[in-house]
């Protein structure tokens, strides 16, 4: 049976355009998703995210279904979930 810990979604590292790379906790990532979504024209949404009613329940639809997000021509927004060790 597998390890429950292979599931958790605790830690994700953020690729963005001309940024390095940053670690961000689930909390982290969900706000960070939000304020983007925030500045995004609703017909440059994904049509999947069109059905919620609400920015955070995009966000979590986000974080839940995909690992990158189109926020214009020429950028990238990626994420992906990461075991962090000490």
């Amino acid at each position: 049976m597998p390890d429950s810990l292979m599931y958790q979604e605790d830690y994700f590292v953020v690729l963005e355009t001309n940024q390095p790379e940053q670690f961000l906790s689930a909390s982290e990532l969900l706000e960070k998703l939000k304020g983007i979504l925030q500045q995004l024209k609703f017909e440059d949404l994904p049509r999947d995210l069109h059905s919620f009613d609400s920015i955070e329940a995009q966000a979590k639809y986000l974080i839940d279904t995909s690992c990158d997000l189109d926020v214009g021509t020429g950028k990238y927004l990626q994420w992906y979930a990461v075991r962090l060790e000490k």
